[in-house]
């Protein structure tokens, strides 16, 4: 696996490790992610949060077995400097934005803690399944250094599925590169057994998050190292890893002018009245991709 020219570079990589009773995903995260942070003009410190926030939607987004559902990750405060942070992913599509307060955060420096962006933050996870399994959401608060670290206390406490999360973000004049890994101990639901996956300390889970914490930021965003490679190199110990490429990542905003005509069309007259401007239109803007759409109806 450590020679192979693939590097799957804007596509999940799942894996699984049978006898530990673990599964992972890796993503690598360029073009896409460039498209994404384009459509405004981030200061560094949010660019760093959204490309993180967006690696981490592939790595959940990956974790979904149908590909019918979307996961939405909605972080907020009240009186925070970043105000809305939101990004979902859908069958491979990908989109994300922030709204932040630019004076406040222009008084914070060039690297802000999670703490001074977010303050009294929380953290939601939405999973919405299209084929009958419905919807469910976890919240948890914005703690920790890192959106990685709420992500991982989301599914130890909102899911009990011992979680780790390692993410690296690179920001330079060819643009913004960002990578991730997630692993987890797989449920063991067999009647009369003890769930392993409510114990944080089981050996096995010990022994893979051991391994999967020990891959460095160089590691993860190295061009030249395939996710394959990343794999083999972590659990190259292992008595069988099965690898299994995923879907691949593409920016995702689903705006169009007969998504917001039919939105539009919903409401009365009255106030479809109340909307419209000069021209007789009502001008809708799109936050996830900057976009001004003037709607007829």
């Amino acid at each position: 696996m450590e020679n192979t020219e693939e590097t799957f570079a804007g596509q999940v990589l799942g894996f699984t490790i049978p006898s530990r009773n673990a599964r992972g995903r890796l993503v690598r995260l360029d073009r896409v992610l460039d498209e994404i942070l384009a459509a405004h003009s981030y200061p560094p410190a949010i660019t760093h949060l959204l490309a993180e926030a967006l690696v981490i939607a592939s790595l959940i987004g990956g974790l979904l077995d149908k590909e019918s559902g979307q996961v939405t990750m909605q972080a907020q405060t009240e009186g925070g400097v970043v105000r809305l942070l939101v990004c979902d992913y859908r069958e491979g599509e990908l989109r994300g934005y922030v709204d932040f307060d630019a004076e406040r955060l222009a008084e914070l420096g060039a690297n802000p803690p999670l703490s001074a962006l977010f303050g009294k933050g929380y953290l939601a996870i939405t999973f919405d399944m299209t084929d009958g399994d419905g919807r469910y959401q976890g919240v948890v608060p914005l703690e920790g250094e890192s959106l990685s670290d709420a992500c991982e206390a989301y599914f130890t406490q909102s899911e009990q599925v011992p979680t780790l999360i390692r993410v690296a973000v690179r920001s330079g004049n060819a643009g913004t590169t960002a990578a991730g890994i997630l692993v987890q101990h797989m449920p063991d639901g067999e009647e009369g057994r003890e769930r392993l996956h409510a114990r944080l300390d089981h050996p096995e889970w010990e022994h893979v998050a051991v391994m999967a914490g020990s891959i460095r930021h160089d590691e993860l965003l190295d061009p030249a190292l395939s996710l394959e490679g990343i794999v083999w190199r972590l659990f190259h110990e292992e008595s069988e890893v099965r690898v299994n490429p995923g879907a691949h990542i593409n920016r995702g905003c689903r705006c169009s002018e007969d998504h917001y005509r039919q939105i539009l069309s919903r409401f009365p007259e009255d106030e479809r009245e109340a909307m419209r401007g000069e021209d007789g239109k009502i001008h809708v803007d799109c936050a996830f991709c900057s976009r001004l759409f003037p709607i007829a109806v």
